[in-house]
């Protein structure tokens, strides 16, 4: 099948990076989204099928996304992982680039204490 879209060659990526990765209780899936606005961060138990903790840049109330506020997230990120007893994740880009906001997002979880 022919790719049509960003989004559906988005989704391709996706699928193909989850056949991968997969979380556990003891090590979760640390899942981000972007979408226009706003840049959405879980930690997912994929056993059990449950959110353990998650956190947004709607949350920090900020006006634009840029690489600052990517950072931001990631150490919000950290912190509401490390408060349900999170010390190691899987990393789930969710098909997207790994470039500048996702890359600035996992340095700054990775300062923060989570282990990759």
């Amino acid at each position: 099948m022919k790719v049509k879209t960003k989004y559906q060659s988005r989704i391709r990526r996706h699928f193909r990076v989850r056949g991968k990765v997969i979380g556990s209780a003891a090590k979760p899936r640390m899942s981000v989204y972007v979408s226009n606005r706003n840049i959405y961060v879980q930690f997912v138990d994929d056993a059990a099928g449950i959110t353990l903790a998650s956190t947004s840049t709607q949350a920090l109330d900020a006006a634009k996304l840029t690489v600052a506020v990517a950072k931001q997230l990631g150490t919000a990120a950290a912190v509401a992982a490390k408060a349900k007893g999170i010390e190691t994740v899987v990393f789930d880009r969710g098909g997207f680039a790994f470039k500048a906001r996702l890359k600035a997002l996992a340095d700054a979880a990775r300062e923060a204490g989570l282990k990759f």
